[in-house]
């Protein structure tokens, strides 16, 4: 399958006149949990050439492959992929987004061109908010706590992952390991709960995700109390940043002469 994203990617180039600059794995398989049916998600930022950028319409930022997007090669039915624009991407990362600090954790890369990423991962800590962060998977958790009774092994995991996610965050101030079996050992002590969530990546990890059967009760008490905790916690979290708006326009500018040397050559010179 590896070979057969790399491919993907290269279409995407040809076919939307772009450049790919960092490509890896989202969901269950970076999260080392992935059953043998599991979905690839591709998660990438891409680049336009410079007079893309010229114009007074707003244009369309994200590619979701092969969702909303085709491209002239066959597509593997279990590959979805989703990508980024890099400006869209520089914004969120000047909010501290959770999703794209996921992507540059992700242990598996399928391809990384150019200075760009080692750049921005250089940036995450000055920018990391503990306080978004937070929000957004406490938030997550909830939201999926709150219908864990209708649910299957999948969905519990699913809940516990932005958990733990979140009690990363308030141990130590940084964005969160994105492999859950790092989370679960450096988090949860031994004991019921421990036992309970090995169980669970087990099974899931055997296939058996979907089936539904009730929440583990000890779970019920763990999670709500951990949620309350959370809520609290992040109450008491006031944190300024400075405003890197400055720092990630000359960085964009950087990465279009860097990408597109002879467009920008071109660009700047007045003859595109």
């Amino acid at each position: 399958m590896k070979k057969h994203i790399i491919d993907v990617i290269k279409q995407i180039e040809i076919d939307y006149d772009v450049k790919v600059l960092f490509a890896c794995e989202s969901g269950s398989r970076a999260w080392g949990f992935p059953s043998k049916d599991s979905d690839y998600d591709v998660r990438f930022i891409y680049i336009h050439k410079p007079e893309w950028y010229l114009s007074i319409d707003q244009k369309r930022d994200v590619m979701e492959i092969p969702a909303k997007h085709s491209i002239s090669i066959p597509v593997d039915p279990l590959l979805d992929m989703s990508g980024w624009e890099l400006t869209k991407a520089l914004r969120l990362l000047r909010k501290s987004n959770p999703s794209i600090l996921e992507w540059f954790a992700s242990p598996i890369v399928y391809d990384q061109s150019f200075s760009v990423v080692d750049r921005m991962k250089e940036l995450e800590q000055k920018l990391f908010s503990p306080v978004a962060s937070l929000h957004h998977y406490v938030n997550m958790a909830k939201g999926n706590f709150r219908h864990h009774e209708e649910g299957g092994i999948k969905d519990y995991l699913n809940v516990l992952r932005p958990l733990l996610a979140a009690l990363w965050i308030e141990k130590y101030h940084a964005s969160p390991q994105l492999e859950f079996q790092k989370l679960v050992e450096d988090l949860l002590p031994p004991g019921e709960v421990k036992d309970v969530v090995a169980l669970l990546v087990k099974r899931k990890i055997a296939g058996e995700e979907k089936n539904l059967e009730p929440w583990p009760g000890v779970m019920n008490g763990y999670v709500s109390e951990t949620i309350q905790h959370l809520e609290t916690y992040v109450k008491s979290l006031k944190i300024d940043r400075p405003d890197p708006t400055e720092e990630l326009d000359r960085l964009f500018r950087n990465v279009l002469r860097e990408v597109w040397n002879e467009e920008w050559a071109d660009f700047v010179g007045g003859t595109c």
